[in-house]
């Protein structure tokens, strides 16, 4: 018969586990951390190129260019995520999203009111950024149950965003990007969770999974606070 742990084996056994929650703890807590300071720097560098790109005039890369420049940097950020040129791929990554930014920003300021809309539009992220993440960080309530949700729903998104391109439905534009700006707050939530519970331990892809959701959230904005508010 299997002999039963002893009252001492028991408390050895409970501090043991303990001590492995604490350790658990203290991981995602390094990794927030790590994320969030690295997310700061990147942010900042984006504005940094996006301005640039604003005030020399720079002229947008084209869909091609845009689609092949970041699913290869993002590749890339992915094969260095576990080396020290994974920070740097995450400054090439985020640069480059600045500079498909700057036109874009260029465009929408040129609009009446234009300005405001990006203001708004800023506010906006910023707001849903702070408040989605202190939903997931104060709360550490689990939402990977999201996952299939959100990926079927971009999936959606893709298709419609596809359709209205092609057909030119304006009307079918600013749904998407109302959809859209739904699943990035989604996304934050999403991604915030895994860090905190766990899920993610390697901040370099939790910080680019993070800055390509608020990049989404604000373009979406933009375009939701511009098209829609245009009456030109």
């Amino acid at each position: 018969m299997m002999n039963r742990p002893n009252d001492t084996q028991a408390r050895a056994i409970a501090l043991l586990i303990h001590m492995g929650q604490i350790v658990d703890v203290d991981a995602s807590r390094r990794v927030l951390r790590n994320t969030y300071g690295l997310l700061g720097l990147s942010m900042a560098f984006s504005a940094g190129i996006a301005a640039t790109a604003m005030t020399l005039k720079l002229p947008a890369p084209g869909l091609l260019l845009t689609l092949v420049g970041f699913y290869g940097l993002l590749f890339m950020v992915h094969k260095l995520s576990r080396s020290g040129w994974g920070v740097a791929g995450v400054f090439a990554l985020t640069g480059f999203m600045g500079y498909t930014l700057g036109p874009l920003l260029s465009t929408i300021a040129a609009m009446p009111h234009g300005t405001s809309v990006i203001a708004n539009a800023l506010a906006a992220t910023a707001t849903a950024f702070l408040g989605l993440s202190a939903i997931a960080v104060t709360t550490k309530k689990d939402f990977s149950f999201m996952g299939k949700f959100l990926f079927v729903g971009m999936l959606v998104a893709l298709v419609l965003s596809l359709g209205a391109m092609f057909f030119n439905v304006p009307a079918l534009s600013l749904a998407v990007s109302a959809m859209v700006v739904m699943l990035m707050c989604g996304m934050i939530l999403f991604e915030t969770s895994r860090i905190v519970n766990g899920g993610e331990t390697n901040y370099v892809l939790a910080t680019v999974s993070l800055f390509v959701s608020i990049y989404n959230l604000f373009t979406q904005l933009l375009m939701l606070f511009g098209l829609g508010g245009n009456d030109d």
